[in-house]
């Protein structure tokens, strides 16, 4: 390894869903098997969110100790991660400029406050232009939306992208709770949508731009983070 990758992970701070009491959130899995598997493999990882605090933990995505991913176990019995979900500072205040990477990872919390960030489509605009690695799986896609790159264009025209798709928005019954449907606005943008079955893992890589499906895909996500940042000569 050249150097140790600096991956900043940035969650929503959705706690319910828009307009009502709903709660809602991230959806642990989709960090914490990231998460770990950077950490294990050396890399730097500091979590923020987009307000800062606790970070909401989706409560359908815990079941009870022994019945979750092993990723999910993990940081149930992980007092240093609890540590950190349970207060984080804003990603907006922090130098941002030593990251390799950024990893966004969903719940659908992320479909109510990373669109409306400027600052987070501005980073990962930046981050884009600069070739830096940016991905997003689930839902996490939602906070590329907004982002524009200096032409004025969508970061996602004529990228090839995955992210929860409309049928299992329908699946899970959640596709009038959220303010879109994911997939349909990305490829309004003009994203190249390319989707694995319903809930199975898939995940793509277009250059420095990683994205995944569903939960499932936050595994296959992780290696093609170290891939993209060994192409850039940072892993």
């Amino acid at each position: 390894m050249q150097k140790k990758p600096r991956i900043l992970i940035i969650a929503t701070s959705a706690a319910t869903m828009t307009g009502s009491d709903k709660p809602t959130g991230l959806w642990l899995e989709e960090l914490t098997t990231p998460y770990y598997a950077f950490l294990d493999a050396g890399a730097e990882v500091t979590l923020a969110s987009i307000a800062g605090g606790k970070i909401p933990v989706d409560p359908n995505s815990v079941k009870p100790r022994g019945e979750n991913d092993p990723s999910v176990e993990r940081a149930l019995n992980d007092r240093v991660f609890q540590t950190l979900i349970g207060d984080t500072l804003r990603f907006d205040t922090l130098d941002t400029t030593g990251f390799d990477a950024i990893m966004l990872p969903g719940g659908h919390g992320t479909m109510f406050d990373y669109p409306e960030s400027a600052e987070l489509a501005q980073l990962v605009a930046d981050f884009d232009a600069a070739g830096k690695v940016v991905a997003a799986v689930c839902h996490g896609p939602a906070g590329l939306v907004s982002a524009r790159r200096a032409d004025g264009t969508p970061v996602v025209a004529g990228r090839r992208v995955a992210a929860f798709t409309d049928s299992e928005e329908q699946a899970v019954g959640l596709a009038d709770a959220v303010p879109f449907l994911l997939t349909t606005r990305l490829k309004k943008l003009g994203a190249r949508i390319e989707a694995g079955p319903d809930f199975e893992p898939f995940a793509i890589r277009d250059g420095n731009l990683v994205t995944g499906q569903n939960p499932a895909s936050a595994e296959p996500i992780a290696a093609l983070v170290f891939e993209a940042l060994e192409e850039a000569k940072v892993a």
